[in-house]
């Protein structure tokens, strides 16, 4: 099982609410079987035509590419995104908003800086990342972004207007059964049943400490447990009040890493370090080794924190 982060729950009817809960019922979606007949791949959206995304992303997850015709580093953004989109042949769609025509969606999404991408999974928001990425790493996002709507029930694809359907012989091989105690997991998360995943990835482990990804997958549900619940909004006060409660900052960092700001929860945390008592200093790092499996070890994001973890720890 790969490592997605979980979405940031919140509400796009209209395209101009992104302030919603954490916690959130699992959308409505196409299913395993849902095919849809679009235009293109690659869709150029804007305030007038987002309703139409919206509906889109019932079927596959849509990624939203945030631009601005007056930077060429939007337009090398987008070639890139509409590449890596196209070749994951219709379990994806590539929706671009061009910023300056569209302020109600950049004040929707929240953009900070363009270029920026986002996604939509049965109508819900799922942040991705911001600025120029190495093209490997957007792949492993696309990749972590296809699992995670899959276990939101959105796994329907789309194909072009005219082009034939895929001879049967031409059809994806099955993918392999997961282990027993992996996949009793997995059927407890779309349950949302956190407890007992945990403690199947435990078991997994305890039978096989070299089991990577029962690791990783206890560091992903580890991380929908200790979220489920709560709203962005009670996280973000509590740590505002109280700058120097280490839970409450832990909060927000788990936060952070589940919307996709990846460096941020990094940074929160690694910026406390060194003035944390030895009992803290062991908390968090207990808590960024989690986050490293949750995004992945190869990611250089992860490869910069760990760096930095290692030089305050020595």
């Amino acid at each position: 099982m790969t490592n997605p982060i979980p979405p940031q729950s919140a509400s796009l009817r209209g395209a101009v609410d992104l302030s919603g809960l954490v916690n959130r019922p699992a959308p409505q979606a196409g299913g395993d079987e849902a095919v849809q007949t679009v235009p293109s791949f690659v869709v150029a959206a804007d305030e007038t035509s987002f309703q139409g995304v919206l509906e889109l992303s019932r079927t596959v997850p849509v990624v939203v590419g945030l631009w601005s015709a007056r930077s060429q580093a939007s337009a090398d953004f987008l070639g890139v995104l509409e590449r890596l989109v196209r070749e994951r042949d219709g379990r994806m769609l590539l929706a671009t908003v061009e910023t300056d025509q569209n302020p109600q969606l950049v004040q929707a999404f929240q953009v900070q800086s363009v270029p920026t991408a986002v996604a939509v999974v049965g109508g819900q928001p799922v942040q991705l990342f911001s600025g120029a990425q190495p093209e490997d790493v957007i792949g492993q996002v696309f990749d972590q972004l296809l699992q995670l709507a899959a276990q939101n029930g959105v796994s329907g694809r789309v194909r072009v207007d005219g082009e034939a359907e895929p001879a049967a012989e031409a059809a994806e091989p099955v993918e392999e059964p997961l282990p027993p105690r992996h996949q009793a997991a997995y059927d407890a998360i779309e349950r949302g049943d956190y407890a007992t995943a945990i403690e199947e990835y435990r078991r997994a482990l305890a039978e096989n400490p070299a089991d990577h990804l029962a690791t990783a997958g206890l560091a992903q549900v580890g991380l929908l447990h200790r979220l489920a619940g709560k709203s962005a909004e009670a996280i973000r006060s509590a740590a505002a009040s109280a700058p120097g409660d280490l839970d409450a900052q832990l909060d927000v960092a788990d936060l952070d890493l589940s919307g996709g700001h990846v460096e941020d929860a990094f940074d929160r945390l690694l910026e406390r370090f060194a003035s944390l008592p030895q009992a803290d200093k062991d908390r968090v790092r207990a808590r960024l080794l989690d986050y490293f499996e949750v995004v992945g070890s190869e990611d250089p994001r992860v490869v910069t924190a760990r760096r930095r973890l290692t030089n305050l720890l020595y």
